[in-house]
Protein backbone atom coordinates (compact mmCIF):
# COMPACT_ATOMS: atom_id res chain seq x y z
CA UNK A 1 0.00 0.00 0.00
CA UNK A 2 1.24 3.56 -1.08
CA UNK A 3 2.44 5.99 1.80
CA UNK A 4 0.07 8.57 0.55
CA UNK A 5 -2.87 6.86 1.43
CA UNK A 6 -1.03 7.57 5.33
CA UNK A 7 -2.04 10.57 6.67
CA UNK A 8 0.49 12.59 8.36
CA UNK A 9 -0.20 11.58 11.54
CA UNK A 10 -0.13 8.23 10.74
CA UNK A 11 3.42 8.79 9.38
CA UNK A 12 4.61 10.09 12.67
CA UNK A 13 3.34 7.41 14.70
CA UNK A 14 5.41 5.13 12.46
CA UNK A 15 8.57 7.48 12.46
CA UNK A 16 8.44 7.66 16.37
CA UNK A 17 7.80 3.65 16.72
CA UNK A 18 10.46 2.98 14.04
CA UNK A 19 12.94 5.81 16.71
CA UNK A 20 11.34 4.01 19.89
CA UNK A 21 8.72 0.92 19.57
CA UNK A 22 8.81 0.34 23.47
CA UNK A 23 7.49 3.71 24.06
CA UNK A 24 4.27 4.28 26.06
CA UNK A 25 1.25 4.48 24.32
CA UNK A 26 0.69 7.70 26.08
CA UNK A 27 3.98 9.03 25.48
CA UNK A 28 3.39 8.08 21.88
CA UNK A 29 0.05 10.08 21.39
CA UNK A 30 1.89 12.82 23.12
CA UNK A 31 4.58 13.13 20.56
CA UNK A 32 2.29 12.88 17.68
CA UNK A 33 -0.43 15.46 19.14
CA UNK A 34 -3.28 13.62 19.47
CA UNK A 35 -4.85 11.58 22.71
CA UNK A 36 -4.22 8.26 23.69
CA UNK A 37 -7.17 6.20 22.93
CA UNK A 38 -7.28 7.35 19.28
CA UNK A 39 -3.25 6.89 19.04
CA UNK A 40 -3.91 3.30 20.03
CA UNK A 41 -6.60 2.87 17.57
CA UNK A 42 -4.30 4.24 14.74
CA UNK A 43 -1.70 2.05 15.62
CA UNK A 44 -3.54 -0.99 15.22
CA UNK A 45 -5.30 -0.35 12.30
CA UNK A 46 -1.47 0.07 10.71
CA UNK A 47 -0.48 -3.04 12.19
CA UNK A 48 -3.47 -4.67 10.66
CA UNK A 49 -2.63 -3.38 7.21
CA UNK A 50 0.80 -4.24 7.82
CA UNK A 51 2.66 -1.04 7.86
CA UNK A 52 3.98 -2.45 11.43
CA UNK A 53 5.58 -5.98 11.03
CA UNK A 54 6.76 -6.61 14.60
CA UNK A 55 8.53 -5.28 17.48
CA UNK A 56 12.11 -6.15 18.06
CA UNK A 57 14.68 -5.01 19.82
CA UNK A 58 18.48 -4.83 18.25
CA UNK A 59 20.83 -6.18 19.33
CA UNK A 60 24.48 -6.32 19.66
CA UNK A 61 25.84 -9.47 17.73
CA UNK A 62 29.62 -8.64 18.52
CA UNK A 63 28.45 -8.34 21.95
CA UNK A 64 26.74 -11.54 21.94
CA UNK A 65 29.44 -13.32 20.67
CA UNK A 66 28.84 -13.36 16.78
CA UNK A 67 32.04 -11.99 15.82
CA UNK A 68 31.63 -12.90 12.15
CA UNK A 69 29.23 -11.50 9.28
CA UNK A 70 29.58 -12.15 6.12
CA UNK A 71 27.79 -11.49 2.74
CA UNK A 72 27.37 -14.33 0.48
CA UNK A 73 26.53 -13.78 -2.99
CA UNK A 74 24.54 -16.40 -4.54
CA UNK A 75 24.15 -17.88 -8.18
CA UNK A 76 21.47 -20.40 -8.88
CA UNK A 77 21.45 -23.05 -11.77
CA UNK A 78 17.86 -22.07 -12.51
CA UNK A 79 16.02 -19.26 -12.23
CA UNK A 80 12.30 -20.62 -12.26
CA UNK A 81 9.94 -19.57 -9.86
CA UNK A 82 9.65 -23.00 -8.25
CA UNK A 83 13.87 -23.02 -7.83
CA UNK A 84 13.59 -19.31 -6.71
CA UNK A 85 10.99 -20.37 -3.90
CA UNK A 86 12.89 -23.33 -2.69
CA UNK A 87 16.01 -21.35 -2.51
CA UNK A 88 13.91 -19.05 -0.67
CA UNK A 89 12.58 -21.71 2.01
CA UNK A 90 15.93 -23.22 2.37
CA UNK A 91 17.43 -19.88 3.71
CA UNK A 92 14.23 -19.11 5.82
CA UNK A 93 15.77 -22.39 7.78
CA UNK A 94 19.37 -21.56 7.82
CA UNK A 95 19.43 -19.69 11.40
CA UNK A 96 23.08 -18.31 10.13
CA UNK A 97 21.54 -16.13 7.58
CA UNK A 98 19.85 -13.44 8.84
CA UNK A 99 18.85 -12.00 5.87
CA UNK A 100 18.04 -12.94 1.92
CA UNK A 101 17.50 -10.63 -0.99
CA UNK A 102 16.83 -12.08 -4.71
CA UNK A 103 18.50 -9.84 -6.84
CA UNK A 104 18.46 -8.13 -10.40
CA UNK A 105 22.05 -9.09 -12.62
CA UNK A 106 24.67 -11.47 -12.15
CA UNK A 107 23.29 -12.38 -8.33
CA UNK A 108 20.58 -14.43 -7.77
CA UNK A 109 20.60 -13.95 -4.11
CA UNK A 110 22.72 -12.01 -1.71
CA UNK A 111 22.70 -13.51 1.85
CA UNK A 112 23.48 -11.49 5.33
CA UNK A 113 25.29 -13.90 7.61
CA UNK A 114 26.39 -14.40 11.19
CA UNK A 115 28.69 -16.42 13.03
CA UNK A 116 30.18 -17.13 16.33
CA UNK A 117 34.19 -17.75 14.68
CA UNK A 118 35.27 -18.38 11.06
CA UNK A 119 35.10 -22.11 11.59
CA UNK A 120 31.46 -22.12 11.86
CA UNK A 121 30.77 -20.32 9.06
CA UNK A 122 33.54 -22.24 7.20
CA UNK A 123 31.22 -25.48 8.26
CA UNK A 124 27.90 -23.80 6.88
CA UNK A 125 29.55 -22.46 4.05
CA UNK A 126 31.23 -25.76 2.85
CA UNK A 127 28.39 -28.05 4.03
CA UNK A 128 24.83 -26.39 3.93
CA UNK A 129 25.38 -23.38 1.33
CA UNK A 130 27.53 -24.56 -1.62
CA UNK A 131 26.00 -28.21 -1.11
CA UNK A 132 22.55 -27.21 -1.35
CA UNK A 133 20.58 -27.97 -4.41
CA UNK A 134 20.38 -25.41 -7.37
CA UNK A 135 23.37 -23.92 -5.89
CA UNK A 136 26.21 -23.24 -9.04
CA UNK A 137 28.14 -20.36 -7.24
CA UNK A 138 28.86 -18.91 -3.65
CA UNK A 139 31.35 -15.63 -3.32
CA UNK A 140 31.64 -14.57 -0.15
CA UNK A 141 32.25 -11.15 1.28
CA UNK A 142 33.76 -11.16 5.35
CA UNK A 143 32.62 -7.90 6.74
CA UNK A 144 36.07 -5.73 8.41
CA UNK A 145 33.81 -3.30 10.31
CA UNK A 146 30.08 -1.64 9.40
CA UNK A 147 29.89 1.97 9.19
CA UNK A 148 26.17 2.53 9.21
CA UNK A 149 23.43 -0.43 10.71
CA UNK A 150 20.25 1.69 10.55
CA UNK A 151 17.03 -0.35 10.08
CA UNK A 152 13.52 1.00 8.53
CA UNK A 153 12.91 3.94 6.23
CA UNK A 154 14.24 7.36 6.07
CA UNK A 155 10.75 8.88 7.12
CA UNK A 156 12.14 13.01 6.47
CA UNK A 157 12.76 11.86 2.93
CA UNK A 158 9.22 10.51 2.52
CA UNK A 159 7.47 13.69 4.24
CA UNK A 160 9.48 15.52 1.64
CA UNK A 161 8.46 14.07 -1.28
CA UNK A 162 5.15 14.26 0.24
CA UNK A 163 5.17 18.13 -0.08
CA UNK A 164 6.66 18.43 -3.35
CA UNK A 165 3.85 16.65 -4.77
CA UNK A 166 1.07 18.37 -2.67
Amino acid sequence: MPATRLDEIDRKILAELQADGRMTNVELAKRVGISAPPCLRRVRTLEEQGYIRGYHAQVDARELGFEVQVFAMVGLQSQAEADLSAFEARCRGWPLVRECHMLNGEVDFILKCVAPDLGTFQRFLTEELTAAENVASVKTSLVIRGAKDEPGVPFDILEERLNRTA
